[in-house]
């Protein structure tokens, strides 16, 4: 270290989630500022991102929770959205500008056709305001300096888009279970086409992702308001493994959690009458747990267990 500089403050060691239910008008990333400084903790991510319109379930993934992240945004996400018809935005949300209109609205019969078309793999072309790059740059930059790039389509999973009501011949309000990196900007926009118009995400509401769930959500507040003088971090912090909840458990030994954390792939052989009846012992994940603690996640494969995250 040099000479008067001070050293480096890294904050609270905590590992686990916190189900956030973020509010509207932040970003994901000033979400997770807010709470890394509110808790005093020492790593902090994310796992999906919303836009700052968008409310509802975001994972705050603290300590050795970041690593599970990946595992998180692979989970199915289930969306709530309202779609006004009559106006396109160049954002395809409520906080854009208008660049086109129309006086026709569809019946709920036109729509309910329309939806089997967006369902199950579909491709789809991403917002111009989204974060993907275009030769090195974000597509939301080159959009706000009046160049918005034309982006090439993307595989999209749709497993489930209902209409769910319809408040007036102006709105509809659909839910939608997807997989990771679909936009439901792109979604509402292309449908209002589909059905003879065009229209734009008035209101976005994550209701879950994996099993993380809208019910077990707390505030921002609750996070940034964190009293460090009280016990009461276990019902604001959730374990590690919550993110793996629907993940089979595999009962390990202490040499075999050894071997596991030293990277050693092990013979299921020696697994014979524990490898849980749910996992896919061909390429299946499974929570390696110690008792009641969770320590790896493995992989089983090739007949061999795997490490592929050591917590």
């Amino acid at each position: 270290m040099a000479k008067g500089q001070r050293p480096q403050r890294r904050g609270r060691k905590i590992d686990g989630w916190i189900i956030l239910d973020k509010p509207p008008g932040i970003t994901s990333a000033h979400a997770v500022g807010k709470i890394k400084r509110g808790l005093d903790a020492a790593k902090v991510g994310h796992g999906g991102t919303l836009d700052p319109l968008a409310t509802g379930v975001l994972p705050i993934a603290l300590g050795g929770a970041t690593k599970m992240v990946p595992y998180v945004m692979d989970g199915i996400k289930l969306y709530q959205f309202t779609l006004k018809f009559g106006e396109a935005r160049d954002t395809d949300d409520a906080e854009g500008a208008v660049i086109e209109t129309s006086d026709n609205r569809p019946d709920d019969a036109t729509i309910q056709v329309a939806l089997s078309a967006f369902q199950g793999s579909i491709m789809q072309v991403p917002p111009a305001f989204s974060a993907i790059k275009v030769a090195g740059e974000r597509a939301y930059d080159l959009a706000r300096a009046g160049a918005p790039p034309d982006l090439a389509p993307r595989p999209a999973q749709i497993d489930r888009f209902d209409l769910i009501d319809r408040p007036d011949a102006d709105h509809a309000v659909f839910e939608v279970a997807s997989g990771k990196g679909v936009y439901m900007r792109s979604l509402a926009r292309d449908l209002a086409r589909a059905v003879g118009t065009v229209g734009h995400i008035a209101v976005l509401r994550r209701l879950a992702v994996g099993p993380f769930r809208i019910e077990d959500a707390v505030t921002l507040d609750k996070c940034i308001n964190y009293d460090h003088s009280a016990d009461c971090e276990p019902d604001l912090v959730k374990p590690v493994e919550t993110a793996l909840a629907d993940i089979p458990a595999l009962a390990l030994t202490d040499p075999e959690v050894a071997a596991l954390r030293n990277g050693m792939a092990l013979s299921l052989i020696d697994f014979l009458g524990r490898i849980p009846a749910t996992s896919s012992p061909g390429n299946g994940l499974v929570r390696g747990m110690a008792g009641h603690r969770f320590v790896v996640l493995g992989r089983l494969s090739e007949g061999l267990l795997r490490p592929e995250r050591v917590i």
